[in-house]
């Protein structure tokens, strides 16, 4: 990952950047419960206006989200300026411009030795995606509706995990935050090859081991030629940790958990009342919108 400061002379040539919106070149954004309200399956006319004000200045703007990138247009009303460049599947794919500039697999030999152990565990199980059709490894389509109703409604019961490169894989649980959590440490034990991460009680994001959100900017802030204090990224959750605590201008929802407001920076109001596209539109009008 890129340092937030390499040297004592780069933190003087960068001191300018702190806190001025004109330096901002890159804006990110987790998408449920960050900009999208759970009950709903849209981000709002306010939220797409805002991502066009930000396009339209010059500033790269998009998704970080878990989902993968074939689920992220629907979102936006298949709004192309909006998802130009994201970041999907927790960082797994990096898009710039509309073009996959680059995209990581969990090993899958990992995958294998996950599904063993989540075979093992009762009302748990593990999906893997083939595009957006989720595929059920281990489990029950009955227990996956119980943490994700979406996926359960078109996924497709599979014998073993699938021999294609994988991009995105789940686990879920009993949507209890104290059992998601027990079930999370126990695989940290058993299969520490993945990374692991709970944006909400019931389910469960895997990554490589070392890669996640916060790798994903730095690889995008990397190609952009730009520095860590000229992207802001917003998010809500525990998917969201590794991102919130790396970047400086890092800010949290209201609503967001306990952990994630205590790795941002800033804080700002809920996703219900249209906080972060509020704050897109002043940094895209060159003003500063954070001051807590």
């Amino acid at each position: 990952m890129l340092s937030s400061r390499n040297n004592t002379q780069d933190a003087m040539d960068l001191a300018h950047l702190c806190n001025d919106a004109s330096a901002i070149r890159l804006i990110l954004t987790d998408i449920d419960g960050t900009i999208l309200p759970y009950d709903r399956s849209v981000v709002s006319q306010e939220c797409r206006d805002a991502f066009h004000a930000a396009y339209d200045a010059g500033i790269h703007i998009g998704p970080a989200t878990g989902r993968g990138a074939t689920r992220v247009p629907s979102v936006f009303e298949h709004d192309e300026k909006c998802y130009a460049t994201m970041l999907a599947a927790n960082g797994m794919q990096v898009i710039l411009d509309g073009q996959l500039i680059y995209e990581a697999h969990i090993p899958h030999e990992a995958l294998i030795h996950l599904a063993s152990v989540i075979h093992e565990l009762p009302d748990c199980g593990m999906i893997c995606f083939d595009g957006p059709q989720a595929l059920v490894v281990e489990g029950t389509i009955d227990n996956l509706a119980k943490s994700f109703r979406s996926y359960a409604a078109t996924a497709r019961l599979v014998s073993e995990v699938p021999s294609f490169p994988v991009i995105k894989t789940n686990i879920f649980t009993p949507p209890i935050q104290e059992k998601t959590a027990e079930i999370v440490a126990l695989l940290r034990r058993e299969v520490p090859e993945i990374d692991y991460s709970l944006p909400m009680p019931g389910f469960v994001n895997t990554t490589p081991r070392g890669w996640n959100k916060a790798a994903a900017v730095d690889y995008l802030a990397q190609t952009l030629g730009i520095a860590p204090e000229q992207v802001v990224v917003f998010g809500d959750s525990g998917n969201d940790l590794e991102m919130l605590s790396h970047v400086p201008h890092s800010v949290a929802v209201a609503g967001a958990t306990d952990e994630a407001r205590a790795a941002a920076r800033w804080h700002i109001g809920s996703c219900e009342e249209e906080a972060v596209p509020q704050a897109i539109k002043k940094l895209a009008q060159g003003l500063w919108p954070f001051t807590n």
